[in-house]
């Protein structure tokens, strides 16, 4: 099972957290099991861009963003090179270090 190591972010998990989750489940449910109360308002349909991570290490072991996350995508505040959507991300073999952003397009939860 991989472990996904999510870096410290001020407000949703201050000092980090490493969790293992199951190969083929999506990034989003770990880190929702694991206790993370990452943004989802589309209930993980890759509708809203609310899910937006970066992941820092590990990105070249997942697929290529599709065409529906690529177009969310746009829409995420903070975007850069390895930001992806938390719902669209599946889980293999690989470790994954993963950054929360500051804020999300969640206007109603803006923190």
């Amino acid at each position: 099972m991989p472990t996904v190591h999510v870096l410290p972010h001020p407000v949703l998990c201050p000092g980090g957290m490493d969790f293992e989750g199951r190969r083929g489940t999506s990034l989003c449910e770990g880190m929702l099991r694991a206790g993370l109360a990452i943004e989802h308002a589309c209930d993980m349909v890759a509708a809203c861009a609310t899910c937006h991570v970066h992941v820092r290490q590990g990105g070249a072991s997942l697929t290529e963003a599709d065409e529906a996350e690529s177009d969310q995508l746009d829409n995420a505040w903070g975007l850069d090179a390895q930001s992806r959507l938390a719902c669209c991300v599946r889980l293999g073999d690989a470790d994954l270090v993963v950054e929360l952003p500051r804020h999300t397009r969640n206007h109603a939860r803006e923190q």
